[in-house]
């Protein structure tokens, strides 16, 4: 067996090799069908992983947050591993490791392992890299996995959709409640936590939080918890793990992880689906017929319609109209 083949990557990770670890990732970031291989032989291995999604405005101090729930979960024995997700490059593509930096307490932690992934992802981008990296990390013993995002967007809402428990962070005088809505933080949040607490403010942000809770409808029969934190100074901390732990609890004993996970498989499965699909239209977008198409679609001697259904013809998918499209009103 090569020394670089996902198997023997997989078992020396799982003997604590941090090298075949790091290439594991790399495998999976690079997508394809080596980092679908590392797919199909970690998945067997994992499942007992706990994965705490750690979200918020950029600047709100949550790679400070990350570096102080790291030393919580030290001083209690475990071995975490964090998923940075970083703004990619420009240039390469690659991750900027900005937040890394700030973790530089843990570095020569060898209980610690931390990695940047790049926002662009891979085939179906972090929709699909981020569990499968969660996945290999669960395979290769880590029972924690952090995923900080780099902000608050719809990538980002994304990625803390794949955590079990997500930590949304905020600062005083963090905009209104109308604001808040708008991005998409009440429907992800299990946990608020308002850093840099001891700037002025507070107060008030904590009642623009809690009114909002009150205004929310709490399905899972849990009310987020708000924790004041100043992560520079690890205050708060304890109180923040805390929180998340009660979370898991509440998870765990309500049999809602459960049902949360079983979601996310159905929708990671979508996900892979859709990106393959994506895949061959793009390669019939790319080629000669789809440009004879163009042309007799601008000098209108055809239709969109009636070319969507010549290009997924020819990617080998059959353009009939499911019930529901055949159903649907013209307009």
């Amino acid at each position: 067996m090569r020394r670089r083949d996902p198997e023997s990557l997989l078992a020396a990770a799982r003997r604590g090799d941090r090298g075949a670890l790091a290439r594991l990732l790399s495998i999976v970031e690079r997508g394809g069908p080596p980092a679908r291989e590392v797919g199909r032989l970690a998945y067997p291995l994992g499942g007992t992983a706990y994965t705490v999604g750690i979200t918020g405005a950029p600047g709100a101090g949550k790679s400070t947050l990350t570096n102080g729930l790291i030393a919580v979960l030290r001083s209690r024995g475990e071995e975490p591993a964090v998923l940075a997700v970083d703004p990619s490059s420009p240039f390469s593509g690659g991750a900027i490791l900005g937040d890394r930096v700030r973790m530089q307490d843990h570095a020569l932690d060898e209980g610690v392992f931390i990695r940047s992934m790049a926002s662009r992802g891979h085939l179906g981008g972090l929709a699909l890299a981020t569990p499968e990296a969660v996945r290999v990390l669960d395979a290769a013993g880590r029972r924690w996995v952090l995923i900080e995002t780099v902000g608050v967007g719809q990538v980002e809402v994304e990625i803390a959709e794949e955590a079990d428990t997500t930590v949304v962070v905020v600062n005083p005088g963090w905009g209104d409640a109308v604001q808040a809505n708008k991005a998409g933080l009440l429907e992800i949040g299990d946990v608020f936590v308002i850093n840099k607490a001891d700037r002025d403010g507070v107060d008030q942000t904590r009642r623009d939080l809690e009114q909002m809770l009150d205004l929310s409808d709490l399905g899972e029969g849990w009310r987020p918890p708000v924790v004041a934190t100043v992560a520079a100074r690890q205050e708060g901390i304890d109180e923040l793990w805390e929180a998340v732990d009660s979370h898991r609890r509440h998870l765990e004993q309500s049999g809602i992880l459960a049902e949360r996970r079983a979601r996310r498989l159905v929708e990671e499965v979508r996900e892979i689906l859709l990106a393959r699909v994506r895949r061959r239209i793009d390669a019939v977008c790319e080629g000669p017929a789809f440009e004879r198409l163009h042309q007799r679609l601008l000098a209108r001697e055809t239709d969109p319609y009636s070319v969507s259904d010549e290009l997924l013809a020819a990617a080998g998918i059959d353009p009939e109209p499911t019930a529901g499209e055949a159903a649907a009103p013209a307009g």
